[in-house]
């Protein structure tokens, strides 16, 4: 399986590249007054506004370092009824992919309720690598918030 790696701090992470549509550098995003933090804003992808979250914001608490290596990935995402919506994720260093059976990760015997998006992990030559479960890493709430108003466009 193919997996699109990028940093947060010193820490490696995994974002399978199955759900990847697209990796962008990181342009200008329009901020949305009052979101959650972790959502960075909205941008202009081919002529649609899509979602922005920021990763760096999300597990470290603070924004994305804007540096050469920053990118916007464009991933597939669902909803609650499971229809697939484009989502923006920043990343910090997402400039490599690796190929890599998903039962080289091994569970870390740690239970995270708050972030359930952190999957098991992988040791490598580097180090740890720790795979991000995409389908899981927004909550409910903000999932809701990002997708309902779409679905109920084409809904009309």
């Amino acid at each position: 399986m193919l997996f699109l790696l990028f940093q947060a701090d010193r820490d490696r992470y995994a974002i399978d590249a199955d759900q990847l549509v697209e990796v962008l550098p990181l342009i200008h995003i329009k901020q949305i007054p009052r979101m959650p933090d972790a959502v960075a804003g909205a941008f202009d992808y081919r002529g649609t506004p899509l979602p922005v979250i920021d990763l760096s914001q999300l597990l470290l608490g603070r924004p994305a370092e804007r540096r050469l290596s920053t990118r916007i990935m464009v991933m597939r995402y669902p909803d609650a009824a499971g229809a697939l919506h484009l989502l923006g994720l920043i990343a910090e260093r997402a400039t490599e992919t690796f190929r890599r059976n998903p039962d080289d990760f091994s569970p870390t015997g740690v239970a995270s309720p708050e972030a359930p998006y952190l999957g098991p992990l992988l040791s490598d030559e580097h180090g740890l690598v720790q795979w991000i479960e995409v389908r899981k890493l927004l909550p409910e709430a903000v999932r809701d918030m990002l997708f309902a108003p779409a679905a109920a466009a084409v809904a009309e």
